[in-house]
């Protein structure tokens, strides 16, 4: 899954939420956690979520919803392969945008 979100600084657990098609309760509950997820908080506890955040949700995300990875493992894995994991996770969203631009081609023949 490749989140779409326009570019700006801070987003609201209700944007990040609907932008992975869940509950703003499992972002809630990543957050708690998964120490890689830090929200700024305003003064009244509303969560704002940066590009940073984003990213490390997109990771656990493609770790837990789409690869089957327990939390434990998840958890494990970010903290001992971050670095690799977040290779391969780019090299996979790159392949998947060029596999819907080839789509679009064909559908255009």
């Amino acid at each position: 899954m490749h989140v779409e979100l326009p570019e700006k600084l801070y987003y609201s657990i209700g944007e990040v939420a609907d932008a992975f098609g869940v509950n703003a309760s499992l972002i809630r509950f990543w957050e708690k956690e998964f120490d890689v997820i830090k929200p700024k908080k305003n003064a009244k506890g509303n969560r704002k979520f940066t590009p940073e955040d984003i990213k490390n949700l997109e990771l656990i995300y493609h770790l837990v919803k789409e690869r089957g990875f327990t939390l434990e493992g998840a958890k494990t894995h970010l903290k001992e392969n971050k670095q690799e994991t977040i290779n391969k996770f780019d090299l996979i969203r790159k392949l998947e945008n060029i596999k819907a631009q080839l789509q679009q081609l064909k559908d255009q023949l």
